[in-house]
């Protein structure tokens, strides 16, 4: 037996209007990417940089620390402003392994990665995209990004597990607004 549903007038209005705000969020995916606004193929490509950057050794590299998620999330948030640079530099990085060593910027030993990364640091790499955006300006904000990513308060989806401080001795986590260290010695003398 079939149930009739009666809406009123407003109540189709309410429904109605939910569907057509939540519709374009439909195509906000980034296909089966495990990142909010990266596609699975810049997430790659930023981890390798962003590894480049803070390698591993004792500790973890960048990329195993959360980067590439603080990246991300930024993205998604705070950082919009950013968004068209972020697309545009990652195709420009895997444009200029191209164009030197035929491969793409994750398929290149560590060494060439570094040569990408120096030519991207002088302004001085080959891509079509350099031609309209400086590839010095993305090598910058990489690099800044990178640092906040791995060196801030895990809060905000990057330093796992605070491996950062550990490596450099604090105390995790440092509670905010109970003690401020003073970071010239070793972390755990309060100043002030």
């Amino acid at each position: 037996m079939r149930r009739k549903v009666n809406f009123t007038r407003r109540q189709f209005i309410r429904v109605a209007a939910v569907g057509v705000a939540a519709a374009p969020m439909l195509g906000c995916g980034a296909g089966n990417s495990p990142w909010r606004f990266l596609s699975k193929q810049e997430g790659e490509t930023l981890a390798a940089l962003s590894d480049r950057i803070i390698p591993e050794d004792q500790f973890p590299g960048a990329a195993r620390a959360g980067v590439v998620n603080y990246i991300d999330l930024q993205l998604m948030g705070p950082y919009k402003r950013f968004r068209s640079v972020y697309r545009r530099g990652l195709t420009g990085v895997d444009q200029t392994s191209q164009a030197i060593f035929g491969k793409g910027f994750v398929a290149l030993s560590g060494a060439q990665q570094d040569g990408v990364l120096k030519a991207l640091e002088k302004g001085n790499a080959p891509g079509a995209i350099w031609k309209e955006a400086s590839s010095r300006e993305f090598s910058d904000l990489l690099l800044g990004h990178t640092m906040q990513g791995f060196y801030g308060d895990p809060r905000h989806g990057g330093n796992r597990e605070g491996v950062s401080w550990q490596m450099l001795g604090l105390p995790y986590p440092p509670i905010r607004g109970r003690r401020h260290y003073d970071l010239t010695k070793t972390g755990t003398v309060p100043s002030g």
